[in-house]
């Protein structure tokens, strides 16, 4: 089976070597000290003098390498002995280049030339004829990539053709079957979308439509989640005046269900123990009517100031943001109706967002279930009898979903499961119990999540 170059639109002016020398060195960031990628992508962009056009295209060919790695390094290996042989500089500017001259429209000669002269720039003298010869071979050919056989290596097939890990594609075939893991992997490299939640303290969902078109933004409402806005055309969001005027805060579409599912009440007092940004501590206050208490927590001063601005811009003066630990003992307890612990995990429902979240070692994500029972340990404390727990995380893992909460309810007598209500055209498409819910982003074109509550007993 084959995959051939994308049809050819109109071809854009060529970009000069500077960006690509900036792409370069964010990826080798991101490889060589496992940097995030958003953080060294921003550092890069902000130090380089370059024009928009030019920000715009390393943004792309940073993400666009990172999200199709698997794939790349088949076509690269494909005319070498493995490119894991490979020194990483030359394989970095493999990687761009066949990049460019598959899924961008820059010109075969040009995405040669440039990687030669990068290499001659980075003093890779004795690769530049290795990095020509390669990509020209490459372009004799036609551009076409044969994939492994799907019917005789169905999963091999599906990690090459989307750039997934092995190891995580076997992940989340044993663990929710292989019709789950297929359609999960299409969605690793598509753009997410941009949802908005509507500030329904200071507007409603249909006065902020008509503010949205003023400002040449195309909004359209969610099918499933009330008063949450699906946002094309924004531009810089910041700059938008509703955005000024407090009347939204950006926030996926998951993250609204999982504030919709904890279902606060006007008049509760609730903790958000790994609250930063504080998207989730703002839709619970709405939902609330800003009545009651939101004590928004996390373990940082700067982010802790995060939530405090965004409170402030939107209105919302219920919310109290205070630095906390989520592990640590803070003497209090039995005082919340209702605690969200949105734990820190591994991000595998994310990577369309984060896709260097991919490049993760299996023995890292090991790590994570026994620090998030910790500070699930420790937010229960927090609630009041007849209060609700809710645990959360944006990763699609079961070692640090179904199991971390159902090894708490084993050794949590006081708790007991506490059925999820699910809004109407949110269905469970795997086998789970009724108080939790795993969200693929295949069902609503969200974040992949997972939700579950819990009761202390009266």
């Amino acid at each position: 089976m084959t995959m051939t170059e994308r049809p050819n639109r109109k071809k854009p002016a060529p970009v000069s070597p500077h960006p690509r020398m900036t792409a370069y060195k964010v990826l080798m960031r991101v490889e060589g000290e496992g940097g995030y990628s958003q953080i060294a992508l921003n550092a890069a962009l902000s130090g380089a003098k370059l024009e928009p056009r030019d920000k715009a295209f390393v943004t792309r060919l940073v993400y666009g390498v990172l999200e199709n790695v698997g794939f790349l390094d088949h076509v690269i290996s494909s005319y070498t002995k493995g490119s894991a042989r490979l020194e990483p500089e030359v394989r970095c500017l493999l990687r761009m280049a066949v990049y460019q001259m598959v899924f961008l429209d820059t010109p075969d000669a040009a995405a040669v030339n440039e990687s030669v002269k990068l290499a001659k720039q980075l003093k890779l003298f004795r690769a530049t004829g290795f990095i020509n010869g390669l990509l020209r071979h490459f372009i004799r050919d036609g551009k076409q990539v044969s994939l492994p056989d799907r019917q005789k290596a169905p999963l091999l097939y599906l990690c090459v053709r989307y750039s997934c890990p092995m190891w995580l594609a076997e992940l989340w075939s044993k663990a929710y079957g292989d019709d789950i893991c297929e359609k999960i992997l299409p969605t690793l490299a598509e753009r997410p979308p941009l949802f908005a939640r509507v500030n329904t303290v200071r507007t409603t969902s249909d006065a902020l439509q008509a503010s949205f078109a003023d400002s040449g933004v195309k909004a359209a409402a969610s099918e499933v989640l009330p008063d949450c806005l699906l946002l094309e055309s924004t531009g810089a969001v910041r700059e938008l005046p509703p955005y000024a005027r407090g009347e939204f805060h950006v926030q996926d579409g998951s993250s609204q269900l999982c504030c919709l599912l904890a279902s606060p009440k006007s008049g509760d007092v609730v903790y958000d123990v790994c609250a930063a940004p504080g998207g989730k501590s703002f839709t619970l206050a709405e939902l609330m009517e800003d009545r009651g208490q939101v004590v928004s927590c996390d373990l940082h001063p700067h982010r802790v100031r995060l939530i405090a601005d965004g409170a402030t811009r939107l209105g919302l003066h219920c919310i109290k943001a205070q630095v906390r630990d989520a592990l640590a003992e803070n003497g209090e307890t039995d005082c919340a109706d209702l605690v969200l612990c949105d734990v820190p995990c591994s991000g595998l429902g994310i990577i369309r967002r984060k896709p260097d979240i991919k490049q993760k070692a299996p023995e890292e994500i090991g790590q994570l279930p026994a620090l998030q029972s910790a500070i699930l340990e420790n937010a229960a404390k927090l609630v009041k009898p007849g209060g609700r727990l809710l645990y959360s995380t944006c990763t699609l893992h079961p070692a640090e979903n179904g199991d971390v909460i159902g090894a708490f309810l084993q050794t949590h007598p006081a708790f007991e499961p506490c059925p999820l209500t699910l809004p109407e055209g949110i269905e469970r498409v795997i086998d789970e119990p009724d108080d939790r819910l795993t969200v693929f982003p295949f069902m609503a074109d969200t974040d992949g999540f997972f939700i579950s509550a819990v009761r202390r007993k009266s």
